[in-house]
């Protein structure tokens, strides 16, 4: 994405996850733990918003080096992922052959008005120069089909463990973090309509129980992340 420092995810194409783990070692869990968790919520706010999964076409903005997209690229119609950057584009086609990948500006998505059923962004917008904020979300609704998903999945600047694992981690350097409120005003400025929306990640443990006690936390503005999901 355009950064407000101009942070070239390129430089971190060959070591970008273990650049991520470093940051997160002191947890103790690896970095695709929590990919996982974000990628399955994903997967169960298309079941529930929009239905049968293997119809849906999806939009990855931000796709980076297809990190998340390894988990949920099975289960649609189909997938692509937009990226700013040819080295990340090239990484991620390496990664995943069988989702699309284009490089873009970072501003227009080059896609006709209601193109996909689901457009999502996981932890991209805090990339984003802030004077971009809302241009990024209405593009996200443009290119929404009447009915579309949009999903925003965020750092929780309200969690100190996870501003310390952002302060060390080299590319988040230019990051400015998203409050849970900021996030749902920029939806709401696009003109989409919220329907869910939740704080994640409350215990950096393996298994189901965890996940399904923190549905009953998802109010409590503790979690590691956040997400905003909105219909259009």
């Amino acid at each position: 994405m355009k950064t407000q420092t101009d942070i070239r995810f390129d430089n971190y194409v060959d070591d970008y996850k273990h650049k991520i783990q470093d940051s997160i070692d002191f947890i103790g869990q690896d970095v695709d733990f929590f990919i996982r968790i974000k990628a399955n919520m994903l997967l169960d706010l298309s079941k529930k918003y929009i239905g049968q999964i293997e119809t849906i076409d999806a939009l990855d903005i931000g796709s980076g080096i297809g990190l998340v997209d390894k988990f949920t690229a099975s289960f649609f119609r189909s997938l692509v992922g937009i990226d700013v950057e040819e080295g990340v584009i090239e990484k991620a086609r390496a990664n995943n052959p069988g989702v699309n990948y284009m490089r873009y500006d970072g501003t227009k998505i080059p896609f006709e008005n209601n193109t996909f059923n689901i457009v999502f962004a996981i932890n991209v917008i805090h990339h984003v120069p802030v004077a971009q904020w809302n241009t990024f979300v209405n593009e996200m609704r443009r290119v929404l089909k009447p009915g579309g998903l949009a999903v925003i999945f965020e750092h929780n600047p309200a969690n100190p463990l996870t501003r310390r694992v952002v302060r060390d981690c080299e590319f988040d350097r230019d990051a400015v973090l998203l409050p849970h409120k900021k996030i749902k005003e920029l939806i709401n400025n696009s003109g989409l309509k919220i329907t869910d929306d939740a704080y994640i990640i409350f215990f950096p443990f393996r298994g189901r129980i965890f996940r399904e006690i923190e549905k009953f936390l998802k109010w409590i503005p503790l979690g590691a992340q956040q997400y905003v999901a909105a219909l259009k």
